[in-house]
């Protein structure tokens, strides 16, 4: 293959990884505003934000579902930075809903 050829089939590639890259963002701000909405009604019921048995069956769900090429590993690690800022953003609106309004 030429220099030319595989510059060709890089951008390529790459083109398909801004799209899918856009489409993780739009999936990643749906999943965002479902964990605001579980943040309303935890504050509604006083319950806390941080649900370790919750937390181990989405793992477990997505290490079941997982068909490769990525290691488990490599899953567990993406989740649990995923969690960890679903969490903060669950205890920052339910702290922002609390305060008082100044209108």
């Amino acid at each position: 293959m030429s220099p030319k050829e595989a510059s060709v089939r890089l951008a390529g590639c790459r083109a398909q990884i801004d799209v899918l890259d856009r489409q993780l963002v739009s999936l990643l701000n749906d999943r965002a505003r479902i964990v605001e909405s579980i943040g309303r009604i935890k504050r509604e019921c006083s319950m806390r934000v941080y649900e370790p048995r919750r937390e181990d069956e989405v793992l477990a769900n997505v290490l079941e579902h997982n068909a490769g090429p990525l290691k488990e590993d490599a899953l567990r690690r993406i989740y649990e930075r995923l969690l960890d800022e679903m969490r903060t953003l669950q205890r920052d609106r339910m702290l922002e809903d609390q305060a008082p309004r100044r209108d």
